[in-house]
């Protein structure tokens, strides 16, 4: 089978973000697998060693990525590739990701995709749903049981705190929810096979695009940190006297009613 996974560097969320002159700030700032790839690298790698084939992690970013891919390929992926954007793109959004991903896989004989369900960064959730239509392909969204007869897959879906079983077929492409499987640490000969294992580097011109076709469609006017949390109030009394507080400190301070 021909398993493809699709990555995403991201800030580490445990580590304190700063935010200056309206930007994240990466002055220190610790990067790793956006965890919810992790789950698609873990399940891609469950699919190869059940029913053969390569597991391929593919990235866009800047070089400093190479570190996450190759931790991937830790993990036990085949191969990686790093769509290089450093010199083409000052900025993009997830028109730009797809639409390069979309000239990645032209060309390509694609069994499977695998993707997080969202980024921890931008959360938007919208990069795999957008290249299935690209695509032409099934998508099904938040995984968390999936399982492959011939062409034939069955799978079951989180729906807010429900279960979905869809059933479809290959050509397919997936987003991996939270408890579709545990993601393996890369082991010591994991990590020493990685530095052999093949880790290719393209451009956007070696996917036949312009910078113009790449230009993002949104723009990000500010970034900011949440406010600090207030502290609490709480109320005392009888019940009817607790409400009537309650509804008045709605009205006045909240301004929700």
């Amino acid at each position: 089978m021909n398993i493809y996974v699709l990555l995403k560097r991201t800030f580490d969320t445990e580590e304190k973000i700063s935010v200056a002159n309206g930007a994240i700030s990466d002055d220190g700032a610790e990067y790793i697998i956006n965890p919810y790839d992790e789950y698609a690298v873990e399940e891609a790698i469950n699919i190869r060693d059940e029913h053969g084939g390569e597991v391929t992690v593919v990235t866009i970013g800047e070089e400093d990525a190479e570190k996450q891919l190759r931790t991937a390929l830790a993990m036990g992926a085949d191969k990686a590739v790093l769509i290089n954007t450093e010199d083409d793109l000052e900025e993009g959004d997830q028109f730009t990701t797809v639409k390069i991903l979309e000239a990645f896989f032209e060309d390509k004989e694609v069994d499977i995709i695998l993707g997080g369900n969202v980024a921890i960064d931008e959360a938007s959730g919208q990069v795999g749903p957008r290249l299935a239509e690209r695509l032409d392909m099934p998508c099904v969204t938040t995984i968390t049981d999936i399982k492959i007869d011939g062409t034939t897959v069955s799978i079951e879906r989180d729906v807010e705190g429900d279960v979905e079983k869809v059933e479809t077929s290959l050509p397919l492409l997936v987003t991996c929810q939270q408890g579709l499987n545990e993601p393996r640490y890369p082991s010591l000969p994991g990590i020493m096979k990685a530095k052999k294992k093949p880790l290719d580097e393209l451009e956007i011109d070696d996917l036949d695009l312009d910078e113009d076709e790449v230009e993002p469609k949104t723009k990000t006017t500010e970034v900011f940190l949440p406010p600090e949390k207030e502290a609490g109030k709480v109320l005392e009394g009888e019940v009817d006297e607790q409400v009537k507080e309650l509804v008045s400190l709605l009205k006045t301070e909240a301004k929700v009613l």
